[in-house]
């Protein structure tokens, strides 16, 4: 029978089943967390799933890949923190096959490939994740400039330039302060999201106690409530009991 000879009132029905026999991607509902993707050129491999736990890093769930370069984790969230997707290729190597991202309640995707798997990595799914991403990359900016001082400082030294090297110790005291600042600054324009008390608690964790205020007095609700902003609250409080 060809197209014309199938009756109009048969094509919902006919479309509705080819839909049903199309692969569909899961979606999470709840409080569960998808973390899904690929990694390109991987045949065979233990794939981790981690997160910090009482300062220790555990796995929260594992899967083989072999055959294919695709997996999925299905896990439980309570609130946005952050995760590792760890890679364990039996080669004795571990450099760079360990992923930080931002996990929270949905459907996370992550595509990298084998060979540079944590610098390829795309992540997507996650509003923390983007705003993580935009910091680092201003992060290594500062880093860049950082090296560039010390390498410097220590010439100078060395050359017996006193006041160079006095000139650049200066230069590198004003750059830590540039990055406190930056960071500080970043986690207080987004403190509806989890990521003002998480980079507070890592970045700026040693900053004065004025400047960390002024991203907890601003979080939300919701985000106060998060994992990492009732750490955030209750490490102001040791703070001011010190």
């Amino acid at each position: 029978m060809t197209k014309k000879d199938i009756p109009f009132y048969l094509f919902p029905i006919l479309f509705i089943f080819i839909l049903a026999c199309q692969p569909q991607k899961k979606k999470a509902s709840g409080d569960t967390m998808i973390v899904s993707g690929s990694i390109e050129g991987l045949r065979k491999g233990t794939l981790y799933l981690q997160k910090i736990e009482d300062t220790l890093l555990v796995n929260i769930d594992s899967t083989l890949v072999k055959g294919t370069p695709k997996f999925e984790f299905n896990t439980q969230i309570e609130t946005p923190e952050v995760f590792y997707l760890y890679l364990d290729k039996e080669d004795g190597d571990s450099l760079n096959d360990r992923i930080l991202f931002f996990g929270e309640k949905g459907n996370i995707e992550i595509n990298t490939l084998l060979k540079t798997f944590e610098s390829s990595a795309e992540i997507k799914g996650s509003k923390n994740q983007e705003l993580l991403q935009e910091h680092i990359a201003f992060k290594r900016k500062f880093n860049d400039q950082n090296l560039e001082l010390i390498k410097g400082f220590y010439q100078a030294q060395s050359n017996g330039e006193i006041e160079r090297a006095d000139s650049l110790e200066k230069q590198l005291n004003n750059l830590t302060r540039r990055r406190y600042l930056y960071t500080i600054n970043f986690a207080a324009q987004h403190t509806d999201q989890n990521i003002a008390p998480y980079l507070a608690l890592t970045e700026v964790y040693d900053a004065n106690l004025s400047l960390l205020d002024s991203i907890a007095v601003k979080m939300t609700p919701e985000v106060r409530s998060s994992k990492y902003g009732k750490e955030f609250l209750k490490y102001l409080e040791e703070r001011r009991e010190e």
